[in-house]
């Protein structure tokens, strides 16, 4: 038998050994989009589901991360990133875990400035830490605004309520200058108001917790406030009735913000530990309030400075 006669004879694909064999089929295309589509779709229905159940948890201050997280959160992200389009500078001065006061200057007609604080101390920092925001009685005075604003984590602003969220670690956020702040003409902006008696020095001393300023430019320009009709005020109750560049002039439409640009500066912690057991002390109350808001003035001028620079560049 020859070589060739030897060897095995294995016949080609095409021929009859192999018509037999099963083709393998190829995996089935892949839908990422369809496959979001429906994770997103599932996890509504589960959260539509465990808010008509009640499954879900809040804590004593009525706090509900879980909305939070999943409405309210996104519902401001739009603003936060596209119409305002926020820079922050110094989140790196935001403790990683553990208590600190964050005190910040008010602006800007409507306290947007106060939900753009809180979602950037969550989105931007790493540890995606909470603020709880203190608020004045006002907010918690009026119908639905009084209840959203106790989900998205804020509460009264008082010493008492301030001291327990400090003691359980929190994150506190205050704005001292109230509605003098807020509620300030146009030609006055970027002037902090007075500080008020000191009462956020007095719950870090007493919770020996470092106090963070915050400077924040471009919501002054949100709801530039020319003037305020003080007898329609009195009559509805409130601090001020703004009138602006298109409120009440174009009806609703007058209450769509303009689209000013935002930095959000963290200073670096001023300590309280060195005098925490003089926190009843007035005149140390005072030197430290005046030194935090002697910080966020200047800090405004020099953010001011920098935007203005940009600007004409």
């Amino acid at each position: 038998m020859s070589d060739f006669e030897s060897r095995p004879h294995f016949p080609a694909p095409g021929n009859a050994p192999f018509r037999g064999l099963r083709q393998v089929a190829p995996p089935p295309p892949e839908h990422p989009e369809s496959d979001l589509w429906d994770r997103r779709v599932a996890n509504a229905l589960a959260f539509l589901r465990r808010r008509l159940t009640g499954e879900y948890e809040v804590d004593e201050f009525g706090f509900d991360r879980e909305l939070t997280d999943t409405v309210l959160h996104p519902l401001l992200r739009p603003l936060y990133r596209d119409w305002f389009r926020v820079s922050v500078r110094g989140v790196e001065n935001i403790p990683d875990k553990g208590a600190a006061l964050i005190v910040a200057n008010h602006s800007g007609t409507v306290a947007l400035d106060a939900l753009m604080l809180a979602l950037a101390v969550h989105d931007e920092h790493p540890e995606k830490r909470y603020l709880r925001l203190l608020g004045a009685d006002l907010v918690f005075r009026i119908p639905f605004v009084s209840e959203l604003a106790r989900k998205h984590g804020s509460t009264l602003a008082c010493n008492p309520d301030a001291e327990r969220l400090l003691r359980a670690g929190e994150l506190v956020g205050v704005f001292p200058e109230g509605f003098k702040g807020i509620g300030k003409l146009y030609r006055d902006r970027y002037k902090l108001q007075r500080f008020g008696r000191g009462g956020f020095v007095s719950a870090a001393l007493h919770t020996r917790v470092p106090i963070i300023p915050v400077s924040i430019v471009g919501a002054e320009e949100t709801y530039p406030m020319l003037g305020n009709f003080k007898p329609l005020a009195r009559l509805l109750g409130t601090p001020y009735f703004p009138i602006t560049p298109t409120f009440p002039w174009l009806g609703p439409l007058g209450l769509v913000p303009l689209p000013s640009k935002w930095c959000i500066e963290f200073g670096k912690p001023v300590p309280t530990e060195p005098v925490a057991d003089m926190a009843d002390d007035p005149l140390v109350i005072f030197n430290l309030a005046d030194q935090v808001r002697e910080t966020i003035q200047q800090t405004l001028h020099q953010l001011l400075d920098v935007r203005d620079a940009e600007a004409a560049s």
